[in-house]
């Protein structure tokens, strides 16, 4: 049977939203469920393991691990998935503070079997281009302000160096 072109169009529509949501998803970082602790990759229960003794030592603290402290995300454009541990999801009952500050918390991003850690206040990953780009939200201290002022750092992951790579940008007015 034979569709007019204007009754195609709909489906055309629903199946490019329906293979754009998929596409997007499979980018977002997704929570992983990490009942115990020893599922982590061992560089992460690692992070874990000192996070609970610090909590143990301030004033006999219970540490937990919140949803969302663990996610998996391709940081690195190879399409599988990477590990991230996010200490804004610690908590210890002794301690309001004890994994954050003013400047942030700390994400431990492993790529590649390579620890790497970092302050922020938040991230998120982008494509451009052909790169993958992890991009921070920082202390403005970073960008060269001394009270909170916008700052964001923008990373993307050297596969052969195992490294993390970014400049500061130099702006001219």
């Amino acid at each position: 049977m034979q569709t007019s072109g204007a009754a195609s169009v709909p489906v055309w529509i629903v199946r490019t939203l329906s293979c754009t949501l998929l596409a997007t998803a499979a980018t977002l970082p997704q929570p992983a469920i990490a009942s115990e602790i020893s599922e982590l990759p061992v560089k992460l229960q690692e992070k874990v393991n000192l996070a609970q003794q610090a909590c143990a030592d301030f004033e006999n603290g219970d540490f937990t691990m919140e949803w969302g402290s663990v996610a998996r995300v391709d940081l690195d454009g190879d399409l599988r998935p990477d590990w991230v541990l996010n200490e804004v999801s610690f908590a210890c009952s002794s301690a309001a503070s004890l994994y954050c500050g003013t400047g942030g918390c700390v994400s431990h991003f492993l790529v590649d079997g390579v620890l790497s850690y970092l302050l922020n206040q938040s991230w998120g990953v982008v494509d451009l281009g052909p790169f993958r780009v992890l991009l921070t939200e920082v202390h403005g201290s970073q960008c060269g302000r001394i009270i909170p002022a916008p700052c964001v750092a923008a990373s993307t992951w050297d596969t052969e160096a195992g490294v993390w790579r970014s400049t500061s940008a130099e702006w001219e007015n």
